[in-house]
Order: structure tokens, then C-alpha cells, then sequence
């Protein structure tokens, strides 16, 4: 037999589920149950199926419910296989319960179901992250660090600053999972393969038994266009979040070219020790967060390319189990474990700033304000002091009064406007970080504001989730309440 042959046999005795990403697991298998259960429930209530029927079929659903091994690993979410199982339990008549349904629309249900779970745990373990961020940062609103453009130190800010601004990041991710559950919290069950059927199958009803919030509008689109987009969309979300926080470790683990470095991670089971070297300590913790943060950056182009240049209709995109997410909550957890082993020590992370010129941009700023110099003019002499202290290996602060003023009026033919006072304050990264005027800066008044902000939008994503878990706890309870009663009138 020739190999096209053999893979039309495959095909033929296999369905669309040619590999095996395609049939689910365990996890699918018990949202097929439960997609057993709403839509046994719906068909007696319209009327599709007599009360008889119908009961006899709901006490079949309960008993293969109670056969079910979640920690199965063969378990799958094929409803064909389904199907074989209730019929030895009840009969030929289980078939009814798939009245006005196809594959192909349970695939699409399955999909989402998976989604909607994956998205609500990524969300959880990345907002409990946040939340460890946000108390790192409250204790370092005056814990001074250098920050960096192109590499080289820039300016200085505050260690709580910088941590704010990550929470910011996060937050938006956090947004992003929300709105992507708004769009994927929605029911394609009942449209059958494409245009629905000849039975009058209540599709709100349906969703209504699944926690959905609402159905996918168009049946076509439900099928054939809305899987790929929904999926795509949470692909594309972990996959900012993955890019996000390799950056996050890639500023952390700089911190470790240095000798003495001002951020490290506490001793323990993050940190690993040379097997050669017996000074070394290695911040192994930043080095898998930034390998798994690529990984997963890696696993979420797979679903693009599998959807791309392919009909509407066909298998490549239409997995139970879309996206292989157990890695993002795997990344976050270990975010978290990271933070909360963070040590930081204010007075080398001082020293540093003071050890370049990173504060000299003030001097152009104290000139305009003072004395009405423009800025440009400003930043040239300002220019020339770090090539003069550089070039004879001072800092900024070793440089006096008297010499700035010397240079100021070699290079300007006027007498240097700026007082010793004056002068003294631009080379104090704590004169420049708090007394900054704009929003959003690190001065405190608007580091207590911006703490205050991000801690509301981190609880409210807390209580998003919550809220999002406990409606779907409270659906199925109610849902396998309705079921209990069908099948009592067997």
C-alpha cells in the first residue's frame, strides 16, 4: 500500500482527529461531559426528546460522569468515543442526545471551554505575581538605583519606581486577559457543522447551562473563523507577557556582571553554585525565567502558523486543547518566587549612581530654570564637566564649586549663574529623583499615588477572577442539579 493510501485509511478510520493534539485529554473529556449534560437538559425542555427519552438519557450522562478519571491520561475529548461508552449503557437512543449537534461545533465549545479555563488560570497566577510586585515596591519608594537607555547607565530613579512600572505592564496583560475572556466566554454550540440544523436547538439556553456569557452571533463564523481569532488573540497576549518578562530578568540578571552587585537573589533553591567554581553564585531562577519566557514565546507562534494559509473548514486549526498553556502559569509561578527573593542593597545601588555622571542632566535643567540659559547651550557645558572629571577619574561630586564655575566661564565667557548651593544639588541623584514635577514620576507624592492605583487595579483583577470562577462553580451546580431531576423521572 502506497503511503497516500495508508494516510487515506488513517483518515478514514480516524475522523479529523489525526494527531493526537487534536483530541484533548482529560480535561476535554469532562467539558464534553458537561456539554453532554446541557444539551440533555435542553432538548427536554424544548421538546426535542420526550420526557422519557430524555430522563433515560440524563441517568446515563450521570453514570458515565461518575466512570470518568480526570487524572486519566488516555481520556480524550472525542465525542464519537463518548458516544460508544453511553451507548453501552443505556442503548442506541444515547445517538438522540447529539440532536442538531455535530462534531464540529462540540470541537468549537470544547476549544473555548479549554480557553476560558486556561485564560482564567494565567490571569490568577499573574496577578498574584503583581500583587508580590507591588509590596516589593512599596518598601523601596527611596531605595535609589541607576536606570539604563542603549546599556549605559542614564538616569537615576527609584527601585519602586522601576517596580511600578512593571506592575503597570503586567496590568495591561492582566486587562488584555479579561477582554480576550469576554471574547472567547462565548457559545458556538448548536450551530451543528456551519449553517445550524432542521431542530429548533435553543443556543442561548446552551450557553446559559455553560456559563457562557452569550453565543458566537453568525453559525459560520462560530465554526470556522471565530476559533482561529479567539485563540490567536490569548496566543498572542502570553506572548507579550513572555516578552515582558524575560525583560524583567534580563535587568535583573545584569545586576550580576558586577562584583558587588546592589540587586541578588536570596540563597536557596533559585540560586545555584558553581559545580567548578566555589565563589560563584549563580542566579539560576533568572536564567529559567528567561529560557521559559522564550520557550513559551516559541509555543504561541505554533497556533499562528498552523491557522495561516489554510481554508475555513479544515482540522489544522481546530484542536480541543489549542494552545499548550501549562507553561505560562508555570513561568508566572516562578515569577512570583523570584520576587519574593529579591534582596536589595540601597547603599551599593547608591554607589553606583554615584559612581557616574548619571545626575549631570540637571546642571542643563538648574541653568534654564535659574538663569534663563537655554537648554542646549546648558547641556554643552554640562558636556564638558563629565569629560573633564572623566578624564581624570572624578565623580561628579569630587568636582567643586570652583572648578565648574572655571569652565563655565572658559567655555561661555560669562560668569557661571549657578551658586554653590546650586551646584552641589545636581549631583545628589536624591535632589533629582524627588523633586520631580511631572506625572508619573518617582517622587513621592506620586509614588504613593501610583502605589495606591496599581494596588485597586491589582485587587479588582483578583476579584475579576474570582467572580469569573465562582459563576461557573455555581453554573455546574446547577447544571447537574437540572440533570439529577431529569433523570429521577426515569
Amino acid at each position: 500500500m502506497s503511503n497516500a493510501s495508508t494516510i487515506q485509511t488513517h483518515i478514514a478510520s480516524h475522523g479529523t482527529d489525526v494527531n493526537e493534539s487534536f483530541r484533548g485529554g482529560p480535561r476535554s473529556l469532562l467539558f464534553l461531559s458537561e456539554i453532554n449534560q446541557a444539551s440533555i437538559v435542553m432538548l427536554a425542555k424544548i421538546g426535542i426528546l420526550s420526557q422519557s427519552i430524555a430522563a433515560r438519557i440524563a441517568d446515563g450522562v450521570l453514570q458515565l460522569d461518575s466512570l470518568l478519571d480526570p487524572h486519566d491520561v488516555t481520556g480524550t475529548g472525542n465525542y464519537l468515543e463518548y458516544e460508544k461508552r453511553l451507548v453501552q449503557l443505556i442503548g442506541d437512543e444515547a445517538s438522540l442526545v447529539h440532536a442538531g449537534r455535530s462534531r464540529q461545533d462540540i470541537a468549537s465549545t470544547l476549544s473555548r471551554m479549554n480557553l476560558r479555563d486556561d485564560v482564567l488560570s494565567a490571569h490568577q497566577a499573574l496577578a498574584l505575581a503583581r500583587l508580590d510586585l507591588l509590596k516589593l515596591a512599596e518598601n523601596h519608594y527611596e531605595t535609589i538605583i541607576p536606570a539604563y537607555t542603549h546599556g549605559v547607565q542614564a538616569q537615576p530613579t527609584s527601585f519602586g519606581h522601576y517596580l511600578l512600572a512593571q506592575s503597570s505592564a503586567w496590568g495591561r496583560q492582566l486587562d488584555r486577559l479579561a477582554q480576550a475572556y469576554g471574547r472567547i466566554n462565548q457559545c458556538p454550540l448548536g450551530v451543528a457543522a456551519l449553517s445550524t440544523s432542521s431542530f429548533p436547538i435553543d443556543r442561548f439556553m446552551l450557553a446559559d447551562l455553560l456559563g457562557f456569557a452569550d453565543v458566537v452571533d453568525n453559525a459560520y463564523d462560530a465554526n470556522h473563523l471565530a476559533p482561529v481569532d479567539t485563540c490567536l488573540e490569548f496566543a498572542a497576549i502570553l506572548g507579550i507577557s513572555a516578552v515582558q518578562i524575560s525583560q524583567f530578568s534580563q535587568d535583573l540578571h545584569a545586576q550580576y556582571a558586577d562584583p558587588i552587585p546592589w540587586l541578588t537573589i536570596a540563597p536557596g533553591e533559585l540560586m545555584g553554585v558553581s559545580s567548578l567554581m566555589p565563589q560563584k553564585r549563580n542566579p539560576a531562577a533568572l536564567e529559567q525565567l528567561r529560557a521559559q519566557s522564550s520557550l513559551l514565546l516559541s509555543e504561541m507562534q505554533g497556533p499562528f502558523m498552523l491557522a495561516h494559509n489554510v481554508r475555513t473548514g479544515m482540522f489544522d486549526y481546530r484542536a480541543y486543547d489549542p494552545l499548550p498553556t501549562s507553561r505560562p502559569v508555570k513561568l508566572f509561578t516562578l515569577l512570583r518566587k523570584l520576587i519574593n527573593s529579591i534582596v536589595v542593597d540601597p547603599a551599593q545601588a547608591r554607589s553606583e549612581v554615584d559612581a557616574d555622571y548619571s545626575t549631570v542632566t540637571e546642571v542643563a535643567d538648574m541653568l534654564l530654570q535659574k538663569a534663563g540659559i537655554p537648554f542646549r547651550i546648558g547641556h554643552h557645558f554640562a558636556s564638558a564637566i563629565v569629560d573633564y572629571g572623566r578624564s581624570r577619574k572624578m565623580r561628579l561630586q569630587e568636582i567643586s564649586y570652583e572648578v565648574a564655575a572655571k569652565l563655565y566661564e572658559q567655555n561661555h565667557q560669562a560668569t557661571f549663574p549657578l551658586n554653590e548651593q546650586e551646584w552641589d544639588m545636581c549631583a545628589d541623584p536624591a535632589q533629582m529623583i524627588f523633586n520631580r514635577k511631572g506625572h508619573g514620576g518617582p517622587q513621592l507624592a506620586e509614588m504613593t499615588r501610583m502605589q495606591k492605583s496599581e494596588y485597586e487595579a491589582a485587587n479588582a483583577a483578583i476579584s475579576w477572577n474570582d467572580d469569573c470562577r465562582a459563576h461557573l462553580a455555581s453554573v455546574k451546580e446547577k447544571r447537574i442539579s437540572a440533570v439529577q431531576a431529569l433523570a429521577k423521572a426515569n
